[in-house]
């Protein structure tokens, strides 16, 4: 190879990564940008409700997703501490990654030689709900962490805790805590009691499943929740 050739290699990658550098800044900028818009406005819908809408139309075209904005104050106080119980007990502490949580759910996948459990905060979930996919991959857990921490700096935990009830999957095209409440139980979501609450927040890691499909290992996690809901600290 030619110095001139070699040169030209040289000169290709440094305008690679500097294509590549202005792209992934131009990227999380437009991420930050929306990040502290949703603090005060309400996103119409979200990338992980855009995917799932997607793959109901291939199976049924005429599928639909339920979802109904509903403030903070309308939702039961027992949901909130219920998703709290069952999703990320430290919510109210933590700065948008739960160590401890982390490392207990690695340690569990060790022991069984397979992903068993994610250790994800409610801020995580958020972040992968209003930007990304399902798609499990390191760069995706980057771009994660990444969308984490704009929105824990942007935004309270009340905030973030009233976007995660009015988005998270609760079901085939259910989304949202009120569009579960009137799904499962035929009431609003202000309405909901402690068991239906803590049941509700047992569904959460596969609602799809549960949606039509109850189980007793749903009350026994249901009963958990429970227990739990008492030392929980709600924003």
């Amino acid at each position: 190879m030619t110095d001139t050739q070699k040169k030209t290699i040289s000169g290709w990658i440094k305008h690679s990564l500097w294509l590549l550098l202005l792209v992934t800044f131009s990227w999380h900028a437009y991420l930050y940008t929306q990040v502290s818009k949703w603090r005060t406005e309400n996103p119409d819908n979200t990338a992980f409700m855009k995917a799932t809408l997607v793959d109901m139309k291939e199976k049924n075209t005429r599928a639909g997703i339920r979802q109904t904005w509903i403030a903070y104050n309308r939702i039961s106080p027992h949901l909130k501490r219920a998703v709290i119980a069952a999703e990320d007990a430290r919510f109210t502490q933590h700065s948008g990654f739960d160590w401890d949580g982390i490392r207990v759910a690695m340690e569990k996948n060790i022991s069984k030689g397979r992903i068993a459990s994610g250790g994800s905060t409610i801020s995580q979930q958020l972040a992968k709900n209003l930007f990304l996919s399902s798609e499990k991959s390191f760069l995706r857990k980057g771009e994660e962490a990444i969308i984490t921490m704009m929105i824990e700096m942007s935004m309270s935990k009340k905030r973030i805790l009233e976007l995660y009830l009015n988005y998270a999957e609760w079901g085939n095209g259910i989304f949202g805590a009120e569009a579960a409440a009137r799904h499962y139980y035929g009431i609003p979501a202000s309405m909901l009691t402690r068991w239906q609450s803590a049941t509700l927040a047992s569904m959460l890691p596969n609602p799809r499943y549960y949606d039509g499909n109850y189980t007793r290992w749903l009350d026994e996690k249901s009963d958990m929740v429970l227990s739990r809901m008492p030392r929980v600290k709600v924003p």
